[in-house]
């Protein structure tokens, strides 16, 4: 019997928010002084702030100096690549068709501003890069060069061989940035045994609160401020700091660790549980990329080809909302759009394109008794 629920099946757009963190940032409401001032108000709000930022970059194994506040992901990218242009002198980017837009959208608004190359490296089918090809385009860049391509991707959950990328960068003196927002938090990750100058992490990925992040900025790399007004965050960020928010992500990102194994085991045997019941019940399913592979993709989501005609298509995800199933057909930013994944589109085929492909992620809150209920709508929808 297929009954109405909720079910959320989309945490790789954001994450519900701990009950842990949630308690964290109400109890630091309460100090609410100005960690800019230097009386007792505003040095017990800085505390909490310097606190954080040790505690982050102790996960990360990196110097607290290197761990920069910022709104987001989003933010910290465009920091790093806008500065690098600007203050390094990079004159060649090296990125890939299929990195989130924050980063997509900012090197093609250099490139058309300021006439900097930038080069494409070639994607696989199964969404990994080529590597020999990244190799080529370091060898013959004569310029001042920064790869820019991101640990996880979003969509599919492919997962970039982000120490190998390093060791080429440091081997042909290029700077490297990584767009880490979907694995730190869910993976194992210490920034300094790899050759990254430059991450960005957003702590709703990782149950953590919306409109905080940070940037890691490899010490004495010369970046530069985007935001001006002030001096706080070393004078890379100018603004007063949302203390509440910068504290509920450390909260976030300790539970995070804290409990890695358990909840990644979990969710890993839910995502197994889901690809099974779909191969199972949905005839002629198809995985984007290599989201059914546990050594190459993320155990966080997974990403679905379901063979539709086009008008049945185009309504599954608002017949999904209406059983009260939050998916998503791709990034959650560019879900209003009426274009198609610019991810899959670099992926599938054009017939394979025609049909619907959904982004189901997970998270240490769902249930079997959840995949059940979207496997038992997903079929007769299908059917009917």
């Amino acid at each position: 019997m297929c009954f109405m629920q909720k079910v959320y099946f989309d945490s790789a757009a954001t994450t519900r928010v701990r009950p842990e963190v949630i308690s964290k940032i109400v109890s630091v409401l309460e100090d609410f002084g100005n960690p800019s001032s230097t009386h007792g108000f505003g040095r017990s709000a800085k505390n909490h702030i310097e606190q954080t930022r040790k505690n982050i970059a102790n996960y990360l194994g990196v110097k607290a100096s290197e761990i920069i506040f910022t709104s987001g992901g989003t933010e910290a990218d465009n920091l790093v690549i806008n500065s690098a242009v600007r203050d390094l002198k990079v004159r060649h980017i090296i990125t890939s068709k299929i990195e989130h837009h924050a980063v997509l959208h900012t090197v093609q608004e250099i490139e058309s501003l300021s006439g900097i190359k930038v080069s494409y490296v070639k994607i696989n089918q199964d969404g990994s890069i080529d590597y020999d090809h990244l190799e080529a385009l370091l060898t013959d860049s004569k310029e001042k060069t920064l790869v820019s391509l991101m640990h996880v991707n979003n969509e599919v959950g492919t997962i970039l061989d982000i120490y190998r990328v390093g060791e080429l960068c440091k081997a042909y003196d290029a700077l490297f940035h990584s767009d880490m927002v979907q694995s730190i938090g869910h993976l194992k990750v210490n920034i300094n045994e790899l050759h990254v100058d430059f991450t960005a992490v957003s702590a709703h990925k990782f149950h953590g609160p919306k409109g905080v992040g940070f940037a890691y900025i490899r010490k004495n790399s010369g970046l530069k401020p985007l935001i001006f007004g002030g001096e706080q965050e070393r004078g890379y960020r100018a603004g007063t700091e949302s203390v509440h928010n910068i504290v509920g992500m450390d909260e976030a990102l300790r539970l995070a660790y804290e409990h890695l194994d358990e909840e990644s085991n979990y969710v890993a045997d839910l995502k197994q549980y889901f690809i099974e019941a779909l191969k199972k019940n949905i005839e002629g399913v198809k995985f984007n990329a290599k989201c059914c592979d546990p050594d190459h993709s993320t155990y966080t989501l997974i990403n679905v080809c379901l063979p539709l005609p086009e008008e049945k298509a185009g309504i599954l995800l608002f017949h999904l909302d209406i059983k009260g199933i939050a998916c998503s057909k791709g990034s959650a930013c560019q879900s209003g759009s009426s274009k198609g994944s610019h991810v899959l589109t670099e992926l599938l085929s054009e017939e394979d394109l025609k049909k619907p492909s959904i982004r189901f992620s997970f998270s240490k809150y769902n249930t079997k008794e959840e995949v059940d209920y979207v496997i038992d709508v997903l079929k007769k929808f299908m059917e009917n």
